[in-house]
Formats: C-alpha cells, structure tokens, sequence
C-alpha cells in the first residue's frame, strides 16, 4: 500500500477541501482496478493469444486486486501473531454460490500451498481462468451483514467502488488465460504495483480515441454477453420448470382418469340403489293406494258409524307407520347388504390369497415328497446290491468251508499213510538188522535214523 498512499497523498494536495483518507484510498484502488483492467484487455487483445503466468499486465491485475481486497480487512488475533488474509472471505464464496466448491476444493488440494495468502492468490487465477471472477466477487459484496466479519465498514469491498470494480471484472470474460498454479510458489511472492506500466507521456494521449473506441466495444460485448447469460439461465430456468409442470400435468390426468372412475362406479352404486329404492317405494305405493281404497270402502260402507270410522282410520294409519317402517327396514337392510357385499368380496380376496399361499406350500411339500421317494427309491436299491453282496460272499464261505473240510480229511488221510508207512519202514529195518547184523556200522545208523 505504499505507492497507493503515495499516490492518494497527490491526489489529496491538488484539492482545496481535507478529504477522507479511506475515501481517497478507495478511490486510487478503483482508478487503479480500471486502468489495471483496461490495460490487461487491451494488450491481452493485442497479443493476440492465450496469456500464461509471466505475462506483465496480468501479474499487474493480480496484485491490484489482492490491494482492493485487502483494503479495510480486520485483523484477526490468535495466540501467536495477527492474522490478516483474503482467504477467509473468499472461502466464504463457496457456501454463496454452489459452482465454486470446485475451485474451493481444487485450491485446498495443491500440495504446495503452505499459507492462506498463497491459497487466495491461487483463488483469483482459477476463477479467472474460469472466467467467472465477476460472478463469485458479485454475490460476495451482496451479502454485507457476512462481509461485515472480515472487513471495516469503510472498506472498499463494503462500500460502492466494489460493486463497479466486480462490474468491470466482467470484460475480463473475454480473455482467454491458461495459468501453471500447481508449480508456482504463490506463499512467497511480494505484491507491489508497477506504477510506470500506467504511466502515460504526452504521444499516447493523442490515442485516446482509438482507447474509447475500444472502451465501447468491449462494454457492447459485456453487455451482449451478459444479457446471453442472463438469457440463457432464464431459458434454462423455464426448460425445469415446464418440465416440471409436465410432469404435474401427467399426474393430474393420472389421478383424474383414476377420479373418473371411481365416480362412474359410485355412479352407478347410486343408480342401482336409486332403482331399489324406486322399486321399494312403488311397492309402497301400490299397498298404500290399495289401503286408501279399502278405507274408502270402509268409509263408505261404515259412513253411519262414526265409532267404526274411527278405528279403520286408525287401523289404516297404523298401516301406514307399519309401512313407513318396513320401508326404513328395508333401507336399512339394503345397507346392510351392501356393506356384507364388501365383506365378502374383501373375504373372498383374502380365501384366494390363503388358497394360493397353501397351493404353494402343497407344491413345496410335493417335491419334498419326491425328493424323499428318490432318496427311498435309492437306499432300497443300494439295499439290493449289498444283500445280493452278501449273498455271494456267504456262498463264497460255505464253498470255502466245504474246501476246508475236503483238505482236512485228506490231511487225516495223508497222516494215517504216513503211520502206516512208518510202520511198514519199522518193520523192514528190523527184518534188516535180524538177517545182516554182521554188516557196517554206519548201516546200521542209516536204519537207526529212518526208523527215527
């Protein structure tokens, strides 16, 4: 802010009157925000093509407008030093205006931002590349009573140089900026104002011309595209709202045609009971046309009698009430019936409902059923197999018995030649040792050992 007092400090000595310091402040920020602006449109036009973050005028435009938002801001006191950001204020723009929690979130995501300076400075470059500056700043200088925790009444933001300086953010829509954030140290960077690159000498002011000319035509294309805008969310507004209102209308036919047909059915509820009761009523009349002549013939046949006058006409009003209230029975009666009628259509709902729910648990409990004669079907025929297992392994055993035996009578058999063998030998040797006892003596042994 030293070149802005500086420069409000002229300002203020080439007037008579004493002039509010604030006033003037406000004043060199709104004379600077123009002519930082109109700078940027021009050489942006000039140039020809995108603008990145080493363009000169745009640097420029980035730290007048962080001057004109911090101009009046409150410090805020924390346990270690004094707190005076922009980035309170402008985080407060997301809960304004729901587009910029994108450019919010965006901001709190880059690695490299260490301070809330460096976030709003972030801040401004996304939302002028989104070209949407004018539109945030716009719908946070409408809510003052929320401005008024961050800023001093006097501040520009609260006063009227904010709302034209949002007015002339709009012309920078026409510019188109392509800036690097995520690689740029925005915590450390020194915000001082180049006052030479406003500066003119006497050969530009013969371009004046030409400057208003251009001047004009930016504002008709602000203008043309603002009113675009405006249009188009108007458009938009009126597209949902037809849509909804299509979307009524279907319902209300919906529940019309559903209103019709209930009222033709009570329709015709009505008509039928409007016929029983016509029906009741002739009948009525016929028994009551029929008794007022039977009085009348009582009438005329016992006119000398007042006496039995008297109690025909009584008998015949007595008729009457019985009538009046058989026809009410009736009525009543057709009420009834009625109200069964629904009991039993809402009965029969419910026996169908318990029918079907049955036939399923019958049809469940039939494959069961099915299930359990394949298994049954199953284990008999595996019972089968195993008696007939049995079968041949019981036989196999009996022949094997039957072996067992043969081969033991033939061992007996084997045995009982063998005695007898032996014996036979015995009875050799000893014929042997009686006839030659005058042979060797390993003969003898010989004969020893087989009889052994």
């Amino acid at each position: 802010m030293f070149g802005i007092e500086a420069f409000s400090g002229e300002r203020g000595r080439e007037g008579s009157a004493v002039k509010d310091p604030t006033a003037v402040e406000r004043a060199n920020l709104l004379n600077m925000a123009k002519l930082s602006i109109k700078g940027l449109i021009e050489s942006a036009l000039s140039f020809g093509r995108t603008l990145d973050s080493d363009y000169p005028p745009l640097q420029q435009f980035f730290v007048v407008m962080e001057h004109c938002l911090k101009h009046g801001l409150k410090v805020r006191k924390s346990f270690l030093s004094y707190n005076k950001t922009i980035w309170g204020p402008l985080e407060l723009v997301e809960k304004l205006y729901p587009e910029a929690e994108e450019i919010a979130a965006s901001v709190r995501d880059l690695p490299g931002l260490k301070t809330p300076l460096g976030r709003a400075r972030a801040w401004l470059r996304l939302a002028l590349m989104q070209k949407k500056m004018a539109d945030y700043l716009r719908c946070l200088i409408i809510q003052r009573d929320l401005l008024s925790e961050f800023y001093e009444y006097h501040a520009l933001m609260m006063e009227e140089e904010g709302a034209v300086i949002v007015g002339l953010l709009v012309g920078l829509n026409v510019i188109d900026a392509n800036l690097c954030v995520k690689g740029e140290d925005l915590d450390s960077q020194v915000g001082v104002i180049d006052f030479s690159v406003y500066l003119k000498s006497d050969d530009d002011i013969g371009g004046k011309e030409r400057d208003v000319q251009i001047a004009a035509i930016l504002d008709q294309k602000n203008y043309v595209e603002e009113l675009n805008r405006q249009l188009n969310s108007t458009v938009s507004s009126l597209h949902a709202r037809v849509d909804s209102l299509e979307k009524s209308n279907t319902k209300l036919i919906e529940e019309l045609a559903i209103a019709k047909n209930n009222i033709i059915k009570l329709q015709e509820e009505n008509h039928q009971l409007r016929s029983e009761n016509t029906l009741i009523l002739m009948k009525t009349q016929h028994h009551l046309e029929a008794t007022k002549v039977d009085v009348e013939a009582e009438l005329q046949t016992y006119k000398h009698s007042r006496q039995g006058l008297d109690e025909m006409y009584s008998e015949a009003r007595r008729q009457l009430r019985e009538e009046s209230q058989l026809r009410q029975d009736m009525e009543n009666e057709l009420v009834v019936q009625v109200s069964m009628k629904h009991e039993i259509e809402l009965a029969m709902k419910l026996l169908e409902k318990d029918i079907h729910e049955k036939q399923d648990t019958l049809i469940g409990l039939r494959q069961q059923l099915d299930e359990v004669k394949a298994i049954n079907m199953e284990m008999y025929q595996k019972l089968q197999v195993s008696e007939d297992a049995m079968k041949e392994k019981s036989e196999i055993i009996s022949r094997l018995e039957d072996k067992t035996n043969q081969i033991n009578a033939a061992m007996k058999q084997l045995e009982q030649s063998d005695k007898d063998l032996l014996t036979q030998t015995r009875t050799i040797a000893m014929s042997f040792v009686k006839c030659a006892s005058n042979e060797a003596q390993h003969q003898y042994k010989l004969v020893k050992d087989i009889s052994f």
